[in-house]
């Protein structure tokens, strides 16, 4: 595609040249670096207890994640029937958030470098 600028004269005749779109530019990754390549990622880890009801622990998970009903029940499935399972991957600080949620019901979580 050709782009070139397009020159009006007005009437003192002083030419005005309109700027080129610009294309949007990409984050900095410094910026960003908490979520993507240079610092470490991390995992939420929740084990298996006697107290917590399946339901209870499904609408907790999709409450702290924001997950799929299906991925809640594939995860408490998990943690039921193989002691834990990994819930959630990301930064540090949004690992801590959602396992602060998880504890509310009396879980016990851990917050991992993966």
């Amino acid at each position: 595609m050709f782009c070139s600028h397009r020159i009006t004269i007005r009437a003192a005749a002083t030419p005005v040249v309109e700027p080129k779109p610009v294309a949007p530019s990409l984050p900095d990754q410094k910026e960003h670096s908490d979520d993507i390549g240079t610092r470490s990622h991390y995992i939420v880890v929740v084990y298996d207890n006697d107290y917590n009801t399946f339901d209870e622990v499904i609408l907790i998970l999709m409450k702290a994640t924001a997950c799929s009903l299906q991925e809640a029940q594939i995860e408490t499935w998990e943690i039921h029937h193989l002691g834990k399972s990994v819930v959630h991957y990301g930064s540090k600080p949004e690992c801590e958030r959602v396992a602060r949620v998880i504890r509310t019901i009396g879980i016990r979580v851990e917050v991992c470098e993966e």
